[in-house]
């Protein structure tokens, strides 16, 4: 899955109306309604804070508001946005100053789906990757040259400790694992060796 890079505020006018949409990294659904709360607190004026979130590692807890919009013109269109970027740990909030001209039920859709995918380009994806975490032990002669082969590979390289051994901790996809042990393998006789230890989560550039 992937989220927004950062958060923030990104205006666009339709038709004299004012569509201000505010979005954030949120981890809970505690998260995404105090954020939610507070937009509509700061304008608390405005005709409509209609609101969208998606939560969790699979995107399964998705919620949405039109806020006195007609049906499914405001929060649907804003969450079809989300889902359809994959994204995920995101809540946005779409606030509407009314400009006196009405934009009927197709315009509205178009409008509030506009606002939160101009938001997502302007702030930014990042992609979000579960990879393994693997110690790799070897005897002292070995540790400097293969800390230095490790760092030049195309593997991550997380932590270094000179401990009876010194022991590295590489992050790696898990795909990667059987052709990681072969490499290690070969670039150190034999004279290495890991154990997966768990894993992490990384965001990268999609």
């Amino acid at each position: 899955m992937r989220t927004i890079r950062r958060g923030g505020e990104h205006e666009t006018e339709i038709k004299k109306s004012r569509f201000i949409c505010a979005m954030a990294r949120v981890d809970s659904e505690d998260a995404a309604r105090a954020f939610i709360a507070d937009r509509r607190k700061e304008h608390w004026s405005a005709n409509h804070n209609c609101t969208a979130y998606v939560l969790g590692d699979d995107g399964s807890v998705q919620r949405s508001s039109d806020d006195g919009e007609p049906g499914g013109t405001a929060g649907v269109p804003m969450l079809e946005v989300l889902r359809h970027r994959s994204l995920t740990d995101a809540v946005a909030v779409v606030t509407r100053y009314f400009g006196g001209v009405k934009l009927g039920a197709g315009g509205l859709i178009r409008a509030y789906g506009n606002s939160v995918s101009a938001a997502v380009d302007e702030f930014g994806v990042l992609e979000r990757r579960t990879l393994l975490l693997v110690d790799v032990y070897a005897d002292y002669v070995l540790g400097g040259r293969l800390e230095s082969d490790l760092r030049d590979s195309s593997y991550t390289v997380r932590e270094v400790a000179y401990e009876a051994r010194v022991r590295i901790e590489v992050a790696l996809p898990e795909d990667d694992l059987e052709g990681f042990a072969v490499w290690l393998a070969e670039i150190t006789g034999g004279k290495a060796d890991h154990e997966v230890k768990g894993t992490t989560v990384v965001e990268v550039e999609p």
